[in-house]
């Protein structure tokens, strides 16, 4: 099966296509951009695409990283997901960005905390294990502040990966013998992680591929504000 990865979860727009029966990536393309993914993400799978000499029609299957992460961005991936599985009449897949991150460190063998910038002092984080052939969640997706992650991590009392865009502050405002940083090729999100992560879970219709921000957006929060003044 041929999996097309997509990541627009943060600055990096991210993709990738991967042959599940081979266990090989036949392409892969990442770009820190300060561009809108809207303009970006499209034309990098098509060129992609055309490099590995394959179509959209060679695909059958799409997943992407459907948060937490940038609102705007996560809006950006899984509607054009939709579109082309929609397009395609192929199934899709909506993977934590947290879990594809840690996916793309399974080579490690023990603890991965990703860690993702949220507002202010706040991080999008989880903690999984791996042994190297699979990732197993052991701390559950959630936004906490600095100081609650560094306690959490600090009663664990064993040796962990840090990855995600806000591991780097992390690691500097609390360093500890038992923090190690991942390599930059694989610190931040990526679609091969995506494309890892999805051949464990089971694929889903487009219509029910929806996005987890963790926390309310600001819509929600702007409503919530305006009921509880009047």
């Amino acid at each position: 099966m041929l999996l097309l990865g997509i990541d627009t979860s943060g600055k990096t727009a991210s993709v990738a296509v991967y042959d599940t029966s081979k266990e090989l990536f036949l392409a892969q393309t990442s770009v820190y951009t300060k561009m809108t993914h809207s303009q970006v993400i499209l034309p990098l799978c098509k060129e992609m695409l055309q490099k590995a000499n394959l179509t959209l029609n060679d695909i059958d299957e799409i997943a992407v990283a459907a948060g937490p992460g940038s609102y705007t961005g996560l809006r950006i991936g899984i509607s054009a997901v939709k579109a082309m599985c929609f397009g395609l009449s192929c199934k899709c897949n909506g993977v934590s960005t947290l879990l594809a991150m840690a996916y793309s460190n399974i080579a490690y063998k023990g603890n991965i905390c990703a860690i993702m910038s949220a507002r202010n002092d706040l991080v999008y984080t989880a903690v999984f294990k791996s042994d190297g052939y699979s990732v197993e969640c052991i701390e559950e997706e959630k936004i906490i502040s600095h100081s609650e992650l560094a306690e959490m991590l600090a009663f664990m009392g064993t040796e962990t990966l840090l990855c995600g865009d806000g591991s780097a502050e992390f690691f500097m405002k609390y360093q500890s013998p038992l923090l190690v940083m991942a390599p930059p090729h694989l610190r931040l999100q990526n679609a091969s992680g995506v494309c890892l992560a999805a051949t464990c879970m089971e694929s889903i219709s487009p219509s029910e591929l929806e996005a987890r921000y963790l926390q309310k957006v600001k819509a929600e929060k702007d409503l919530e504000n305006k009921y509880k003044e009047s």
